[in-house]
């Protein structure tokens, strides 16, 4: 299942390199389309970042009150350093 983020990693080298070859076909010189396309693949980098950014999933609680994104309580010790 692809998500926004699958996109956008997608995209970011598919602009840098399709609008630095679309902007050299037509005819700019590559010293001027590779920053045109580096532009673009910024502005998808920040938009991901800034604008749409990751956020963690806001935590539910259950009729009885009890978290179900909390650790789960056992009776068992945790993990002990073996040093």
């Amino acid at each position: 299942m692809t998500g926004y983020y699958d996109y956008v990693l997608g995209l970011i080298p598919a602009a840098l390199i399709g609008i630095t070859a679309a902007l050299t076909i037509v005819g700019l010189p590559l010293v001027s389309a590779v920053p045109v396309g580096a532009t673009v693949a910024i502005g998808l980098m920040g938009h991901a970042m800034f604008v749409n950014g990751p956020v963690a999933g806001t935590p539910s609680v259950r009729a009885g009150g009890s978290n179900t994104t909390g650790p789960a309580v056992t009776s068992q010790p945790g993990p002990t350093n073996a040093d």
